[in-house]
C-alpha cells in the first residue's frame, strides 16, 4: 500500500510540470478479473511518445488456502506511429512485483505457494480505438525477460519453507485490454 501512496505522490508532483500535455487515466479489466485493484496513468511526451504509469495490487485470500496475493508496476514508455493515444504503438517497459500465490489449479500452482519478488522488462504492442472525444479502448501484448526470486512452500498457512529459488523467464510480461478516460 505504502507504494502506491509514493506512486501517487510521484505524479501529483509531476502534473504541474505536464499541464499542457494530454493525460490519460486507465484500468485493466484483465486485472479487474483477477479482483487486482489497478489504476494506470499515461502522460503525453510529445506528438508521438507517452509515458504509461500503471500500478496493481491484490491483498486478497481466498477460501481453500489460495492466493493471489501481488503488488506490481509496471513503466512503459510508448512510440504512437500515428499520434498520441490514437492507433498502433509499440513500448518497451520494465517491471518489478511482489507476490505471495499459490493453491491455484493454473502454471502448477496448485501444489505449492511462492512468495518472492521479480524483475524484469521487454518490448510491447498495442492498439488504441478512440470511442468519443474522453473515452477509449486499448489493447496490449507483451514480451520479455523476468528474473523470480522467491521462496516456496507446501500449500497451507503455517507450513515451513522448503528452500529459496531463483528463476530465469523468457515469455509473455504483459497483456492487457482497458478502458481509458482522457483528462486533457
Amino acid at each position: 500500500m505504502r507504494r502506491i501512496f509514493v506512486f501517487i505522490v510521484v505524479v501529483t508532483a509531476i502534473l504541474p510540470v505536464i499541464n499542457s500535455q494530454t493525460v490519460a487515466v486507465k484500468s485493466n479489466l484483465l486485472y479487474d478479473v483477477t479482483s487486482t485493484i489497478n489504476l494506470g496513468l499515461e502522460i503525453g511526451l510529445a506528438p508521438q511518445w507517452t509515458l504509461e504509469l500503471p500500478v496493481n495490487y491484490n491483498p486478497w485470500d481466498f477460501p481453500k488456502d489460495r492466493k493471489l496475493k501481488h503488488w506490481g508496476v509496471q513503466p512503459e514508455v510508448r512510440y504512437w506511429l500515428c499520434e498520441k493515444f490514437n492507433g498502433h504503438f509499440f513500448g518497451l517497459h520494465g517491471h518489478v512485483a511482489g507476490y505471495n500465490v499459490g493453491g491455484l489449479k493454473i502454471f502448477g500452482l496448485n501444489n505449492h505457494r511462492y512468495e518472492g519478488n521479480l524483475y524484469g522488462g521487454g518490448i510491447s504492442y498495442g492498439y488504441q480505438w478512440i470511442l468519443s472525444k474522453r473515452w477509449s479502448i486499448e489493447a496490449t501484448v507483451g514480451v520479455g525477460y523476468t528474473y523470480l526470486d522467491h521462496a516456496k512452500y507446501p500449500c497451507g498457512k503455517c507450513e515451513s519453507k522448503i528452500d529459496d529459488y531463483t528463476k530465469n523467464y523468457f515469455g509473455p510480461t504483459k497483456a492487457g485490454i482497458s478502458i481509458i478516460y482522457i483528462i486533457k
